[in-house]
């Protein structure tokens, strides 16, 4: 519990209305989207700007109190739960996109801004900023920023690492810092913008952003393609880009998952019979339609040696948008119907069927459902996991052993243990699979020279020694 002294002087930093420390507050911020995990904090704070921030941080370093930082709570790996209690820092009134400079394709904006509206409006410029991950209707750019997010458009365009340039930043201890400058090449000290990228805010706190921005592309096309085989689909993806295409997307799922999806959108279009075990969602764009539609014709014949059923062109705007629906809704179907545990691997690409298979046999060998789905062109499976009588993985050694077993699979096949979701609260106990002493001894070391106090989502990603 806080003093009612700190409270005070919270208040006349931020004005007392946007401190908040009531009951029903305090739950909704309890948690975000990690399996059903839920941790009260002290008091829910909003500031609007970075001098307000720093004020918070200066006061909260002083007295050694945690700050976890929040975006709009759509995380996956518990980055933004207060399992320490203390402050909650909520960026959503940091909501304003403050310029668009279509001369330099660069936009500058604060990180509560929804992702899928600054997509929006650099799209009315035929501008084009690609990230695009599964909540991008919901979740903030400064999430994004935070957990190197990147989503189905990945494969061709790259994840948000590969469009920040710059940064503002308030440091735990209450400086105010730009991490560079708003240019493409930069070889001038440390790269201090990418390491921020995906630091999961245990570094600083983002209150400005400067992302590079590329045209919009003209045209894009999209097909549908069942496999009598998970397994050929996997092998699929590889040999698309082996033959020389680059899809601007292509996502795996599997045939499970894509039931309850279409139950759970209301959605009989696409079709779901026993014989189908697999679909991939193929995507290509670009400036000339004709070009692309050889590409897709191509592709589907590629594919046909594969153990394809028919294949299914989206004719237009509305078919495109109802396979993206699918798809975009696959997380939160599987997750109501009691599919709790997500974990975020990644393999090499050809390696996909090898990991398809083990998540399978794990799940005959330890008692479990699961459904597969994801970026398959990164080779980024997500894999969602239903043990009944067991909603979390954090905590319960029983499935803390089976994720174990899963992500040492996933190193054997030279992958690793989260491509976009981050490592958080949930993931840290697997980091010694993935690094020896010495590697995380060095993350912790910047940790520290960042954060002396360990007050900023502290006991996230790795635990200070």
């Amino acid at each position: 519990m806080l003093s009612t002294e700190l409270i005070q002087q919270f208040k006349t930093i931020v004005n007392e209305k946007y401190v908040f420390a009531d009951e029903e507050t305090l739950q909704i911020y309890s948690h975000d989207e990690t399996e059903k995990l839920s941790y009260l904090p002290s008091v829910v704070l909003k500031p609007r700007t970075a001098e307000e921030i720093s004020a918070i941080l200066k006061l909260c370093n002083e007295h050694k109190i945690p700050v976890t930082p929040r975006g709009a709570g759509t995380g996956l790996s518990g980055g933004a739960l207060p399992d320490l209690g203390g402050v909650v820092l909520s960026t959503e009134r940091m909501n304003q996109i403050i310029e668009i400079d279509e001369r330099n394709l660069q936009v500058i904006t604060e990180p509560g801004v929804i992702t899928e509206e600054l997509q929006n409006a650099v799209k009315e410029k035929n501008l084009f900023y690609p990230p695009d991950p599964q909540s991008k209707g919901s979740c903030f750019i400064g999430g994004n920023i935070a957990e190197n997010s990147g989503g189905p458009k990945a494969v061709k365009y790259g994840t948000v690492k590969d469009y920040v340039l710059n940064l503002e930043v308030v440091l735990p201890t209450g400086e105010i810092i730009w991490t560079g400058v708003n240019v493409i090449k930069n070889a001038t000290g440390y790269n201090l913008t990418q390491l921020i990228v995906g630091s999961e805010g245990t570094l600083g706190i983002v209150t400005k952003i400067v992302l590079r921005l590329i045209p919009l592309p003209k045209y894009d096309l999209l097909m549908l393609v069942p496999f009598r085989s998970v397994e050929k689909a996997g092998e699929a993806v590889s040999a698309i880009f082996r033959a020389g295409f680059t899809p601007s997307a292509l996502e795996l799922v599997e045939i499970n998952a894509l039931k309850i999806t279409s139950d759970y959108v209301e959605n009989k279009s696409i079709p779901v019979h026993d014989g189908i075990a697999a679909h991939l969602i193929i995507e290509t764009d670009g400036n000339n339609q004709d070009v692309l539609m050889q590409e897709m014709e191509a592709i589907a014949t590629l594919l046909e040696g594969y153990d394809t059923e028919e294949i299914f062109f989206a004719e237009d705007a509305q078919q495109k948008e109802e396979l993206w629906k699918l798809r975009r809704k696959t997380a939160e179907a599987v997750k109501l119907k009691g599919y709790t545990i997500e974990e975020d691997t990644v393999v090499p690409r050809a390696e996909l069927p090898a990991l398809i298979n083990g998540v399978k046999a794990l799940g005959i060998q330890h008692n479990f459902d699961v459904v597969c789905y994801g970026h398959a062109g990164d080779g980024n499976l997500h894999i969602r996991i239903h043990k009944e009588g067991v909603p979390n993985s954090y905590g319960n050694a029983e499935m803390t052993s089976i994720l174990a077993e899963l992500f040492k699979l996933v190193k054997t096949l030279r992958g690793t243990i989260s491509a976009e979701h981050g490592i958080g609260l949930i993931q840290k106990t697997y980091m010694p699979i993935m690094f020896n002493d010495m590697q995380l001894n060095l993350m912790r070391g910047i940790k520290k020279v960042f954060d002396p106090n360990n007050i900023l989502n502290a006991g996230k990603v790795f635990d200070m020694a």
